[in-house]
């Protein structure tokens, strides 16, 4: 057993290695995921609080990346910022990609009016600007919170799951072990479960990545407008606080820079990972999988 498991390692870790992107994008949004696991657990929360020591200050010693001008260390606030901006792409795209599977499979495999409802569903749900809508409720939200915004941002993304996995599985039903796996006289359940979602699992995991990374670009740009969490930090509320306060025009770049940096590391790492994902995608397609 422990050869075969080691066989099973190694193996995965060469095809981990010929796919560059890949590599690079999960190690990049695994350091990324270590550091807002540990980070709460090094850092004084209290730091974070208003008041907490002198405004306006540049980095030093004391404080590494300064401090902003309610007095906060800009260190504890981006350490207990990342937890929540990855906590909201995560939780949407977990709810996005479970809605849209199961709904692609539903329309996929069992075709007809089901098919037809879902289809016209989500085309008519891909015609909405799905900004507006997100501004409009956003604004409309008496106390917004991370898990409200999650679950907001998540009803308005999960279409194009559901037409990726629909696509996949009017494919693969049609597939010879499908059709004798039926003739065999396999439930419908055995069908789906077995015979097909195992052979949609690439797809699935490509379709994980740009529901966050869709789910993060939409809630960023609606913190960054002010339509936020009110009582918890993340990334966007961050830059919209440097904004309100004229960091820019201050100079105060120890405030505005450093979240923005860690976007464009999650968004780096996101992207590289759907690029790998697409390419492994495509080898199996190509080589008929």
């Amino acid at each position: 057993m422990a050869t075969l498991s080691n066989g099973l390692v190694s193996n995965g870790l060469a095809r981990l290695l010929r796919n560059p992107p890949l590599a690079f994008g999960l190690l990049i949004l695994a350091l990324l995921c270590l550091t807002a696991a540990i980070g709460p657990f090094v850092t004084d929360e209290a730091l974070a609080r208003v008041g907490a020591t002198l405004p306006r200050q540049p980095p030093s010693a004391a404080h590494w990346l300064g401090t902003d001008s309610q007095g906060r260390d800009m260190v504890t606030v981006l350490m207990l910022a990342m937890p929540q901006t990855l906590k909201i792409g995560l939780v949407a795209g977990l709810i996005s990609l479970s809605v849209g599977v199961a709904l692609g499979l539903v329309s996929g495999f069992a075709g007809g009016v089901a098919d037809t409802v879902i289809r016209l569903a989500s085309d008519v749900m891909m015609t909405i600007p799905g900004i507006a809508i997100l501004v409009l409720v956003a604004a409309n939200v008496r106390e917004m919170t991370v898990a409200i915004m999650a679950v907001i941002v998540a009803s308005l993304s999960w279409m194009v799951t559901t037409r990726t996995i629909r696509a996949q599985t009017l494919s693969l039903r049609e597939r010879g072990y499908v059709q004798i796996a039926r003739l065999n006289g396999s439930s419908t359940a055995r069908l789906v479960f077995v015979e097909i979602l195992p052979n949609l699992l690439p797809f699935i995991a490509a379709s994980f990545v740009i529901a966050v990374s869709n789910a993060m670009l939409a809630t960023i740009g609606l913190e960054a407008l002010g339509l936020g969490p009110q009582k918890e930090l993340t990334l966007g509320t961050t830059i919209y606080w440097a904004q309100f306060y004229g960091a820019i025009l201050r100079g105060m770049w120890w405030w505005w820079a450093p979240p923005i940096l860690l976007i464009s590391l999650i968004f780096i790492g996101l992207m590289l990972t759907s690029v790998g994902l697409d390419s492994f995608v495509n080898k199996r397609m190509a080589n008929g999988s």
